[in-house]
């Protein structure tokens, strides 16, 4: 079995990411894409589907890993009875193909080492063809191919290439790793050294444009280059995480394949960048945004591939065991769902822009119009909602909530903005949707939002209340909400999304998951507007202690299992840890503000 989740790392050359265990073994890795085939897939079965491993040959007595600064250069460090050896791993920002640089670095004493490479192409289904080529191991099956370069001798094993050697303090031996179409010429070699020292410089530059310099800027920063790792340069997309098919309950079958680009992270993303100084990747997302769902309105996705492909058929990776024993998906049949939500995060994303001070465009601008027009003939209609659910479609409350953002938002573009729409019209449209959540969406005896109408199920989503600005947090519906939230679905200190027991069919699936994380931060970040300062630091602080040693969340924590469970790194985790740090970081600043005028 691959390693808990925790023990990964992920280095990333922004078209593409791979994780990295503890154990010096790379164990996932898509080329030349995130959503393309995997190369190395043990993380989803076993060795046998391909990884990369440099370690001692003898057993290392510790293992300690950082990345060098604000980086996604990574070091692990082994020490042994023979010296101490570390491993750098990196992958150049793309230039002519996918590399995967690995240096060895002696430190102290000399250390016998050992490398494995097994590659497998089509996720760890398709066994290559090797061969050596004027010195160089290169590994062939239908339309991919990969290079081996390295001055250590390798010989072959086992369906696997193989080395032994040794390094001593001061050595340096480096192993590049290229994929390449195989109908290509091979890829031109690369000097590993004098990569290593630009990719630092262009994580260290790229960096250098944060503007928040509170007390949790490490965390913030570490979540800022997590989401540039998740980003694909070409066309600005940002995918949801790295990987596919990691549980969100150990063992269970709720698994899904988040290397794609969701509307509903578009809103938040899009903040987070602006709000910390990056404004041009703000100005890629918001590109490729548009471009993924200009068309007819009525067509609109959830989600979309990383150049904005729509058809992201699903199915099942049988060959592979997958994690825990979990089914392994390849695609994501959601994409297909109706979810309303996002036509409220997509008018909102726009929004920001312009508040933002970005520049916008008349095309931009019309094709709100008809999301509009979209939304006015269908927010009455039910909906799978923010979680995808694959049971029957209902009336979300979240996903009305949306609907109203999408007509505030409208109607802030002709106030804030002098855009031309039927703003009256739209005031209308709010009014409606606003009636319509308070009298069929709010249980006045229990004085709580529900999960959807008619319902006495409790949803996370409803901490959305207050963020969007449909009510203040000091409102007495929101902090019923708040309360009954805390008393039913706060488990351990963690946020679960939404009620989950054996007599409730909402989502179509098993019940049983682990914590959800964006959650939590939605639940600090109410705590902050709220005035509950301290309540809203110790829950933060919670969250921040399951980052794992290298600074990364994935979707969920397992609270039991005392373990992050869901797909790894996660965009929707790292997000609202951005977003909550400076929610934070201002209400703490305000609250000192207040105290000191008091005292005058």
């Amino acid at each position: 079995m691959a390693l808990p989740i925790e023990d990964y790392a992920i280095i990333a050359d922004t078209q593409t990411a791979a994780l990295v265990g503890r154990n010096g073994s790379i164990d996932w890795l898509c080329v030349p894409r995130f959503d393309s085939g995997a190369i190395f897939a043990a993380l989803l079965g076993t060795e046998e589907n391909g990884h990369w491993t440099i370690a001692p040959a003898g057993e290392a007595t510790a293992v300690r890993r950082r990345y060098r600064d604000d980086t996604l250069v990574l070091e692990t460090e082994f020490e042994t009875a023979d010296g101490v050896v570390r491993l750098v791993d990196f992958m150049p920002p793309r230039g002519e193909a996918p590399d995967v640089v690995r240096i060895v670095e002696g430190v102290r004493g000399t250390v016998p080492m050992q490398m494995n490479l097994r590659l497998r192409f089509d996720y760890g289904h398709v066994v290559p063809w090797v061969y050596r080529e004027d010195g160089d191991l290169v590994a062939v099956a239908g339309p991919d191919a990969a290079w081996l370069r390295t001055p250590v001798e390798t010989r072959g094993e086992n369906m696997s290439t193989r080395a032994d050697f040794t390094v001593s303090a001061g050595d340096r031996t480096p192993f590049v790793l290229t994929w390449r179409p195989s109908h290509l010429p091979p890829p031109e070699p690369i000097d590993a050294l004098h990569e290593l020292g630009a990719t630092e410089g262009y994580w260290r530059g790229w960096v250098s444009a944060c503007t928040y310099e509170g007390e949790w800027r490490d965390a913030v920063v570490r979540s800022l280059l997590t989401l540039k790792a998740l980003t694909y340069a070409p066309t600005g997309g940002i995918v949801a995480a790295a990987t596919t098919s990691l549980p969100e309950k150990l063992g269970g079958v709720r698994n899904w394949d988040y290397r794609f680009c969701w509307l509903r992270d578009a809103t938040i993303t899009l903040q987070s960048l602006l709000y910390s100084g990056f404004q041009s990747e703000a100005k890629a997302w918001r590109k490729w945004l548009l471009r993924a769902i200009a068309g007819d309105p009525s067509q609109l996705q959830i989600m979309y591939g990383v150049a904005g492909e729509r058809r992201l058929d699903e199915y099942i990776a049988d060959w592979l065991t997958g994690y825990d024993g979990n089914p392994v998906r390849i695609g994501n049949a959601a994409a297909e769902q109706f979810q309303l939500d996002v036509y409220g995060e997509v008018m909102d994303a726009l929004h920001q822009d312009r508040r933002a001070g970005l520049r916008t465009n008349d095309n931009a601008w019309g094709l709100q119009v008809k999301l509009m027009e979209f939304v006015e003939q269908h927010w009455t209609e039910p909906d799978e909602g923010i979680w995808e659910v694959r049971g029957d479609p209902r009336h979300f409350v979240h996903s009305k909530l949306m609907a109203w953002v999408a007509a505030d938002r409208a109607v802030k573009a002709v106030e804030d903005f002098g855009l031309e729409g039927p703003v009256k019209r739209w005031r209308k449209l709010r009014d409606d949707i606003r009636e319509d959540i308070l009298t069929n969406g709010y249980d006045k005896k229990r004085r709580t939002f529900t999960q959807y109408y008619g319902s006495d199920e409790l949803d996370a989503a409803l901490l959305m209340v207050p963020l969007v600005g449909f009510l203040p947090a000091t409102d007495e519906r929101v902090v019923g909400t708040v309360e009954a939230i805390e008393r039913e679905l706060l488990k351990d200190g963690f946020v679960q999304r939404y009620t989950q027991h054996a007599d409730t069919d909402v989502d179509g699936l098993p019940p049983g998951e682990g914590a959800f994380l964006a959650c939590t931060f939605w639940l600090a970040d109410n705590y902050a507007l709220m005035g509950r300062q301290e309540e809203a630091r110790e829950v933060f602080e919670r969250l921040l202690a399951l980052c794992n040693d290298v600074g990364l969340l994935s979707e969920e924590y397992d609270t039991g299992a005392r373990r992050l469970v869901g797909n790894f790194p996660q965009a929707f985790s790292h997000v609202p840890l951005i977003d909550t740090a400076r929610t934070l970081t201002d209400a703490l600043a305000a609250s000192e503000a207040r105290a000191r005028e008091g005292l005058k």
